[in-house]
């Protein structure tokens, strides 16, 4: 990174410090910045590795200010930007714009309309997050109605019905009603014959490729005028199975020379082989496509607000078409963007995620390299975490992209007070994977205590709750150390909770407990364990990068799964596992710095 790049760099990181600081009423992180900074920066993403370490002394002079001194400087950097925290003071607790026409329904009833190919990833989150939001501004109703009509191309997932019902659950929602659309296909079947007795739909068995062919050059194909009759018993021929894959279609009759080629008479059934995976469904072979069978569902349930993305533009236009044949009125749409989310190298697809889940390259779907609901749930973050950084992105038609560091923000917020704290020397990192700055690897060294040492060490629970007490951290047989923490020979290290240390060769000298060696003479603070068998248990910590091994004090064996605790300067972690049978190792997820 050249000199006038760093500069560019700690300019932009100095406004993104301030307006986190004044933002959350706290010192900002180097994590939580991160994110806003390489998104409005595209050029900073080729310098990843060094980006942070131009950042850490930028956000370290501004957690060195008072807000009124950060209100002012930022005001000298960016008024704009303090209008906007000032904007945001005096509005509501309301991010969602309104939902168009709202006051002329009784009662707003939206949906959610998963396809259960798999679990949720992270993207899949947003849908529930706004829709569920809404559903709170309104006091409305809500549907979960799983689009599973596709038995084939996106075949159902059996696990994934609970699974993304979970997810829901997970992030604060609960559904008013779930809906299985593969449960419905006989009322699909009944419209289907309403619209071909109102000329609205015939049968095609013209090959995909001619058909194409006709559509682009808007002519129609010799089927578009059958008879009716001819076209009902086409139709129960379908229903009955007795057509195979491509051989017959029902096509729902719009414009031929709409100057859309997409919207002129699109399939509405298919014939499909393969058996639905659910054996309530498992006879059919005439399948509804999804813009008939979910207009139909829309309707029938009463939804009057539709959110889908951009991309689905062309799906409320085929619609319309079935919905001005039976007279019916068409629900307000709202549509939205794509989300893409940074920190993954997997990508944030269910048949990528699944690909390599079968493929054995991730443990699962809960694995911590894996951008989904699973894997943060498991991490220790809350659902709510994520509920607002959705929502934060509102309901534009722009794609936006969303920062983990937002989502680590928001889960900081909700666990810090109610989180203990326990130091974690790492030892060892078991993967060659990099990236690894806010989790160093070991190996850790273990240093003997010489002089009038106490036996145990006395760090407070928490920082900022006295009443919480202190925890005891046994140091009888000396003290492991980080390599990173290491002092040079002679130099000093402030233990924390502990007291101060000289180093002498492989051994530390008691120095004392006078804290204004620290704040007056910069004696570095560390965390520490002993190095007895008896004074520390091992941890695995898996984290988004690979597994780090290292030991913790031995009070983290009193904890239990999910609890949440902060190994310090190291971050938030999940207490997965006790050790099982004949291991020694105790299990924790990283969730965030």
């Amino acid at each position: 990174m050249n000199d006038d790049l760093r500069e560019r760099v700690r300019a932009e990181a100095e406004k993104h410090a301030l307006y986190n600081a004044l933002k959350h009423g706290s010192d900002p992180d180097v994590g939580a910045i991160m994110g806003p900074l390489m998104g409005e920066n595209p050029d900073f993403r080729q310098h990843g590795d060094e980006i942070p370490g131009a950042v850490a002394p930028v956000v370290a002079d501004v957690s060195g200010m008072d807000d009124a001194a950060r209100r002012d400087r930022l005001l000298e950097l960016d008024p704009d930007l303090v209008a906007e925290l000032e904007a945001e003071d005096e509005g509501d607790d309301q991010v969602l714009p309104d939902l168009p026409n709202a006051d002329e329904y009784d009662e707003i009833r939206m949906r959610l309309a998963p396809n259960p190919n798999g679990p949720w990833h992270l993207g899949s989150a947003r849908m529930p997050a706004v829709i569920g939001t809404y559903k709170e501004i309104y006091d409305g109703w809500m549907l979960c109605r799983f689009d599973d009509t596709d038995p084939e191309t996106k075949r159902p997932d059996l696990d994934a019905y609970d699974a993304i019902i979970e997810s829901i659950e997970y992030l604060g929602f609960e559904p008013d009603e779930v809906l299985k659309a593969s449960d419905r296909v006989e009322t699909y079947y009944d419209h289907a014959r309403d619209l071909i007795d109102a000329g609205g739909a015939y049968t095609c068995s013209c090959p995909a490729e001619h058909f194409r062919s006709l559509k682009a050059d808007a002519e129609p194909c010799e089927h578009r005028d059958k008879a009716v009759d001819t076209v009902r018993e086409e139709f129960e021929a379908m229903v009955d199975g007795e057509y195979g894959d491509g051989e017959m279609v029902l096509r729902v009759k719009t414009d031929i020379e709409h100057k859309n080629p997409a919207l002129r008479d699109f399939v509405a059934f298919r014939m499909v082989d393969t058996p639905h995976p659910r054996p309530e469904a498992a006879a059919y072979r005439a399948w509804p496509m999804l813009d008939f069978q979910s207009g139909i569902d829309d309707h029938l349930t009463g939804v009057t607000h539709i959110v889908r993305g951009i991309d689905l533009q062309d799906s409320a236009k085929r619609q319309r078409f079935v919905y001005d044949y039976f007279g019916w009125e068409y629900p307000e749409v709202v549509h939205w963007g794509h989300v893409q989310i940074d920190a993954y190298d997997v990508p944030m697809s269910t048949s990528t995620i699944k690909e390599r889940v079968d493929a054995g390259e991730l443990t699962g779907w809960d694995d911590p390299r894996a951008p989904t609901l699973a894997s943060v749930q498991r991490r220790g973050i809350r659902g709510e975490a994520i509920v607002d950084a959705m929502v934060d992105l509102g309901v534009s038609t722009s794609n936006v992209d969303l920062a983990m560091s937002s989502i680590y923000a928001n889960n900081r917020d909700l666990v810090d007070d109610d989180t203990d704290r326990r130091f974690l020397v790492r030892d060892a990192a078991e993967s060659d994977a990099a990236g690894r700055d806010r989790l160093p690897a070991g190996p850790a060294e273990s240093f003997a205590l010489a002089g009038d040492v106490p036996a145990v060490g006395h760090p407070p629970l928490h920082p900022n709750d006295e009443e919480r007490g202190e925890r005891d951290v046994p140091a009888g047989d000396g003290v492991l150390l980080e390599a990173d923490d290491v002092p040079a020979d002679g130099e000093r290290v402030w233990l924390k909770g502990f007291g101060c240390f000289r180093r002498d060769g492989d051994a530390l000298a008691w120095v004392g407990t006078d804290i204004a060696l620290v704040r007056e003479e910069n004696v570095p603070v560390v965390h520490w364990v002993g190095a007895g068998d008896d004074e520390h248990v091992r941890v695995r910590l898996r984290t988004m990068d690979g597994d780090v091994v290292g030991y913790a004090e031995p009070g983290y064996a009193d904890y239990e799964a999910d609890d949440l605790v902060q190994f310090e300067r190291v971050g938030f972690a999940r207490f997965d596992a006790a050790p099982a049978d004949g291991d020694d190792e105790f299990v924790a997820f990283y969730a965030h710095p």
